[in-house]
């Protein structure tokens, strides 16, 4: 198991958002994070991430324990952020954002370099030299992703992974999401496309008001509009 989760409370000063979640993500498995906004989704990746601390429970990672440790030591382990709006470097060049992020190691895969993120993602390729502040909201995404691969992740974690993208960008990032499964990689995902969703992840976790509320397969989901209508909003 890469990631396994148990009981995890969280939140902000006496604000509690997290009411002890359990999940857990195998090594090649597509995870996602259901719910409506202000359910604890995010919250739940920036404890994940360290940037957050967690109250009580558990966070198991790689083989090791990882609650309340550093973020930057939480990322040496493997674990790569996509955060939700981007937060690329925006007086940086696209080529300064993806080389900054570079951890050299591969985990027994194919390791991922400037050159293989430029093929993976063309745009990026053409505006190599642009700072971020010249991006569109769809490339500025792609950047935060090939960033996040930079660091040649175990762990993929996209928090609204195509949120405010238009239609046409957003099956673009899909189809590269489901490129990335197909060579292993680990991905937990946070996104309010459903259908989408389906087509990529073989498990989903639904939270609601800082608890898990369901928990079942893809096939389980689409088999359960009771769930859909009402933790989903479908």
């Amino acid at each position: 198991m890469l990631l396994d989760v148990r009981n995890l409370q969280a939140g902000y000063g006496h604000a509690k958002v997290l009411f002890g979640i359990s999940f857990d993500i195998n090594e090649g498995e597509v995870v996602t994070l259901l719910g409506r906004n202000g359910m604890g989704k995010t919250t739940a990746i920036r404890t994940l991430c360290g940037l957050v601390k967690a109250t009580s429970g558990e966070i198991t990672f790689a083989g090791q324990r990882s609650e309340n440790i550093a973020p930057h030591t939480i990322a040496r382990l493997g674990m790569g952020l996509v955060p939700e709006g981007r937060q690329i470097f925006p007086n940086l060049s696209v080529r300064e954002n993806l080389l900054m992020a570079l951890i050299d190691r591969s985990w027994g895969a194919e390791r991922w370099t400037f050159e293989r993120v430029i093929d993976f993602f063309p745009r990026l390729g053409e505006r190599r030299n642009n700072a971020g502040t010249q991006l569109s909201g769809g490339e500025q995404q792609m950047l935060a992703i090939g960033r996040a691969l930079m660091t040649n992740p175990r762990l993929l974690v996209l928090d609204e992974a195509t949120e405010g993208l238009a239609p046409v960008i957003r099956e673009e990032i899909w189809t590269r999401l489901l490129e990335l499964k197909k060579t292993g990689l680990s991905i937990l995902v946070i996104d309010k496309e459903l259908e989408a969703l389906c087509k990529l992840a073989d498990r989903h976790y639904v939270l609601e008001k800082g608890e898990i509320a369901w928990s079942g397969t893809t096939a389980q989901l689409q088999a359960d509009p009771a769930v859909q209508a009402t933790f989903l909003g479908i």
